[in-house]
């Protein structure tokens, strides 16, 4: 079993289709009304519209309370009561979510666990074959870079090594489409870059398609193919940007006049969401 992308990036590229475009993840007029215990009425999301391509990592920024969070757990199948129409590869949002994982902000890892056990979590879960599911714990341990630590307890391990374990977790069972939240708001800002730099080369590695919410607006830039900007709540989509910058991306990447532009773009663009929000 091989983890190596059949459609490796082109050093030096921007992001481009290696096969003919599909949608990994289809949102059709997705809106989400809450109604709280004392009777309130919430509007979390409003008439989102959004094609996520196949193989591709999409950031996706927006304020606190906009509805991020829950446009990734509607997507994982954890919120229902929406309207609107949700596909996953094809698939209706009534079926299975076998071809998603889930890394959030915490690691969430059982510490009565060692590190392997972890990772098979999913696999167990699922009932998948024990002895392939075995292998590929191991082959993504190594990926993440931390062989030899199989047998280690959570405790036994800094915070971006834990959040590295959630990530091969995550990819167990195979998934097609990885959907992360906030996955490096705990880490330090030294950890957090060395994070993001792994973590591309993992998507790099295993051709996944990747949703990303942050509230770093450099992190979308860097990590991300396309970044979508939200507006404050109720949250809907002002913006779509395709990030152009070659990849594979590194440290350096960040200090580019073209990084800084983006950067400077997706600002601006927030800005006057929340004007259009404080308008209306």
């Amino acid at each position: 079993m091989s983890l190596v992308a059949s459609y490796p990036r082109r050093a030096g590229q921007p992001y481009v289709p290696d096969r003919p475009f599909q949608e990994a993840v289809r949102l059709r007029a997705v809106s989400k009304i809450y109604e709280t215990e004392s009777g309130e009425t919430v509007h979390a999301l409003s008439n989102i519209n959004l094609d996520v391509r196949s193989g591709e990592f999409l950031s996706v920024i927006g304020a606190s309370g906009c509805g991020k969070t829950t446009l990734l757990r509607i997507i994982a199948g954890l919120e229902g009561g929406y309207d609107g129409e949700l596909s996953l590869r094809g698939d209706s949002a009534s079926q299975v979510r076998r071809n998603v994982g889930i890394v959030f902000q915490d690691s969430n890892l059982l510490p009565w666990r060692n590190i392997l056990q972890n990772v098979l979590l999913p696999a167990q879960v699922l009932r998948l074959d024990r002895r392939a599911s075995i292998e590929r714990a191991h082959e993504l341990i190594e990926l993440v870079g931390l062989k030899g630590f199989e047998h280690k307890y959570p405790y036994e391990l800094s915070g971006g090594m834990r959040q590295r374990i959630s990530i091969a977790r995550a990819l167990v069972h195979d998934p097609a489409v990885l959907l992360m939240d906030e996955p490096f708001g705990a880490l330090d800002a030294l950890t957090r870059e060395v994070m993001n730099v792994e973590v591309l080369k993992i998507w790099e590695a295993t051709n996944k398609t990747v949703f990303m919410i942050t509230h770093s607006i450099s992190e979308a830039v860097f990590m991300g193919d396309r970044v979508v900007v939200m507006s404050p709540r109720p949250g809907r989509v002002v913006a779509e940007v395709d990030i152009a910058l070659p990849r594979p991306r590194n440290i350096e990447t960040l200090s580019g006049e073209a990084f800084a532009a983006y950067t400077g773009q997706l600002r601006r663009l927030l800005d006057i969401g929340s004007s259009r929000k404080e308008g209306a």
